[in-house]
């Protein structure tokens, strides 16, 4: 399954959840996650989606950590079968 067909049903998903999932661009800022994931209640989660067995990049993994210290989940799939359980993790926090 290419990136972009799970990088859809992501969107889909968390649209059926009540939420958004804004494709993420931040001019001058490389290695930003893909997808700002916006669900009920002020859920909020950046999601970097791979290809199936892809990894992220060194800067990507650098932005990765800038993030989660700043106290936001960050979450990295390569499958639709990963977006539920991410889904339920960030309705769970």
């Amino acid at each position: 399954m290419r990136e972009k067909v799970i990088e859809q049903k992501l969107a889909t998903a968390v649209k059926k959840a009540g939420g958004m999932a804004l494709k993420f661009v931040s001019s001058g800022f490389d290695g930003m996650p893909d997808r700002l994931v916006l669900l009920p209640g002020g859920r909020i989660a950046f999601v970097e989606v791979k290809a199936p067995g892809k990894k992220s990049r060194p800067l990507q993994l650098a932005r990765h950590r800038m993030l989660r210290e700043l106290g936001f989940r960050v979450y990295v799939i390569d499958s639709a079968d990963q977006i539920g359980g991410m889904l339920d993790a960030i309705q769970a926090s």
